[in-house]
């Protein structure tokens, strides 16, 4: 069975994006939701990218939002850095149909899931965007909280499209939980850090070798050097 993607979410400096890249992850998120703590504004997210591309090619960039309206569409349309947009808001699979179509990029929607019966409504994303994200449910939080789904519920979900969990992971969680289940990618933030936005290399190191995933030396070329760059590292 193929090994699980890996995206570490919640970035927020670009010099420690770079690094979390070249470790081999398969994606970076940035949180464009003003509400977070790990939220980064659109003038500072191309550079971030930017640096990610730079170190890591293959790394995509994942841009996090909620219920974004027409009028701020314009700086998650496609030629930002990012390409993917994940949905974490109350959008329908119309409304999720409407973006992927005017914004040129893909689309993943994350479910909050309260209770077992929230998980059927991940079979009417199918055909709407290009993955799920499922989170669990906390009352005025969005994600990012560490709280995780029981694996009870998900040991028979079988969604119409690839799927991603969040919520807990973090290096002692993953082996039970990829031994239970088999979803499509792991999502990590507080998982992996010393505070909101602040990355801790070392943790990411371990949670790639839980995975059956030993940090990209080829990549990284410094996969030795685990200490997380500091914010004052790199212009902001």
């Amino acid at each position: 069975m193929p090994l699980p993607a890996l995206k570490i979410c919640g970035l927020r400096h670009p010099a420690q994006a770079a690094a979390v890249a070249v470790l081999g992850v398969d994606a970076i998120g940035v949180i464009g939701v003003p509400s977070s703590p790990r939220y980064l504004p659109p003038e500072r997210r191309q550079e971030l990218f930017a640096a990610v591309n730079a170190s890591a090619a293959g790394c995509r960039g994942v841009l996090v939002v909620a219920d974004p309206s027409d009028a701020e569409l314009t700086p998650l349309a496609a030629g930002r850095g990012h390409q993917v947009l994940q949905l974490h808001g109350e959008e329908s699979p119309e409304r999720c149909l409407e973006l992927r179509s005017q914004l040129g990029v893909e689309i993943w929607k994350a479910l909050r899931i309260r209770t077992p019966d929230d998980l059927q409504r991940a079979q009417a994303y199918g055909g709407a965007v290009d993955a799920l994200l499922l989170d669990a449910w906390v009352p005025d939080q969005l994600g990012g909280t560490g709280h995780s789904l029981p694996l009870d519920w998900l040991t028979d979900f079988q969604p119409p499209l690839p799927w991603w969990l969040a919520g807990g992971i973090r290096p002692e969680t993953v082996p039970d939980l990829l031994a239970r289940i088999h979803p499509d990618g792991l999502d990590a933030s507080s998982g992996v850090e010393t505070s909101p936005g602040e990355k801790n290399l070392e943790r990411i190191v371990q949670l790639l070798a839980v995975m059956g995933r030993p940090p990209d030396r080829d990549r990284s070329g410094r996969s030795e050097d685990h200490n997380s760059p500091r914010p004052d590292q790199d212009t902001h």
